[in-house]
């Protein structure tokens, strides 16, 4: 008593199949796999910060003694 058998997953997995069905279940199984798949490649792409790639649209931080001095000016829109 107390513990689980094979029967009681058999029945628990019957009522699953019963409560979402099977192309429901198949969905909510490839995006499971597709979300973690997604943290694993965010996963292994943070752990090289040194072969890192600003986001587009931004400017990486040059060291002091750059001899390109440029500003670059940006203008904030607030959204209406």
């Amino acid at each position: 008593m107390g513990s689980i058998s094979i029967w009681h997953w058999l029945i628990v997995l019957l009522i699953v199949v019963l409560v979402f069905g099977t192309k429901k279940l198949k969905n909510m199984g490839s995006d499971l796999g597709g979300a973690v798949k997604g943290f694993k490649d965010g996963m292994r792409d943070g752990s090289t910060p040194d072969e890192a790639v600003p986001p587009a649209g931004q400017v990486a931080n040059k060291p002091s003694g750059s001899a390109d001095k440029t500003t670059i000016d940006v203008e904030a829109r607030n959204k209406s």
